[in-house]
Parts: C-alpha cells; structure tokens; sequence
C-alpha cells in the first residue's frame, strides 16, 4: 500500500485548482481577506508554501480561473526565486568574512554561526593569503565581527576572545 501512495505523490496532477509536478505543488486557495482567490505554491516535502499570492478570477467573476502549465511554470520560477533569496539571505546572516592587513600580512576572518536550539555557537576562523588555516576558535553566536575585534584578535595572537 505505502509504494501506491509513493507513486502518487510522485505523478503529475493537472487540475483546475491543483497541479503537482517538478517538486512542486500549486494549490488555488479561497482568499480568506476578500472575495477572491489565492494560490499557494508548495515545495515537496515542506510544511508551509514557499509562495502565496492573489490567484485571478474566471470568466463568471465567482470561481477562479483554472491552472494551466504556462501559470504553474511561472508559479514554480517565482516561487524557487523566493526560496533562493531566504537562503542568500540566511546565509548572509549566518556566515561573514572580511580582510584585516597588518605590517606583516593579510588575514581573512571568517565568523561561522551554528543556530543549534539548544546551543547555538560561532566558529571564529583565521586563513593567510594563501588560505591556509592559521587559527579556528569557538566563540559565541552573539560575537560582533568588525575590523577592530578581527584586528584585537590577531594582535593577540589568536587566542580566544572574551
């Protein structure tokens, strides 16, 4: 029974108000704030849409207008476009770098954020300008990286900050 239900997530659906394929999962929703109609686009395997939007009226001006597979393409484009700019975005707070030029050398310093729940850290990492690794210190998610603690950090030779 279960590789039945395996395969059916796994077809295509090309209704009116629902259309699955490609991963994806669209969805025409009553729209609970007015009179009109919303679609929803949903990724396999997640719990909340990537996407919800306001979805065009039929002809009758009552019912939607049905799906079809030039709207789901762009509904699939848009919604994967929203989904890869959350994870630019996240990454950007999560993951930071600069350079800190000294008298004697240049530095990247990255600062790494681990969100664990139950206890979120920070991985503080020096590299040469050849990328070798010269130091890697756990420090606290809430550390602020700017040139100056990058700069304390190497004039300390590394050594963890407070």
């Amino acid at each position: 029974m279960s590789d039945e239900i395996n395969q059916d997530s796994d077809s295509k659906t090309q209704e009116p108000r629902l259309w699955r394929d490609k991963g994806w999962t669209a969805r025409v929703i009553k729209n609970e704030d007015d009179e009109g109609w919303a679609v929803a686009m949903i990724k396999d395997d997640e719990p909340e849409p990537a996407l919800v939007g306001p979805w065009t009226m039929g002809r009758d001006k009552k019912n939607p207008k049905p799906l079809d597979a030039n709207a789901f393409g762009t509904l699939v484009k848009t919604a994967s476009e929203v989904i890869r700019r959350h994870e630019q975005q996240l990454h950007a707070i999560l993951h930071k770098s600069l350079m800190v030029s000294t008298d004697t050398a240049d530095f990247k310093i990255s600062l790494d954020i681990v969100p664990d729940d139950d206890d979120p850290y920070a991985m503080l990492s020096a590299h040469d300008a050849d990328n070798t690794q010269l130091a890697k210190v756990r420090v606290a998610p809430t550390f602020k990286l700017t040139k100056a603690s990058a700069t304390t950090w190497i004039e300390n030779e590394f050594r963890k900050p407070d």
